[in-house]
């Protein structure tokens, strides 16, 4: 019988980060608001998944978003 822990991908498919809800920003103009670290967010998930599917070339891309 195979372990969960032992079966577990090493290297999974990154994850996309969770889109900020309206409710999320305050309109306040802070000086890092919430949709500006989700646009970090998504910029650092992009070049993790490029690098991820360079180590997968036969992953398909289209399907982490």
């Amino acid at each position: 019988m195979t372990s969960p822990l032992t079966s577990a991908d090493p290297d999974p498919r990154p994850q996309a980060p969770e889109r900020p809800l309206p409710s999320d920003c305050c309109d306040s103009g802070c000086a890092v608001c919430v949709h500006d670290l989700y646009a970090e967010e998504v910029i650092a998930h992009r070049q993790a998944l490029a690098a991820w599917m360079l180590r997968h070339p036969d992953a398909d891309a289209a399907a982490s978003w």
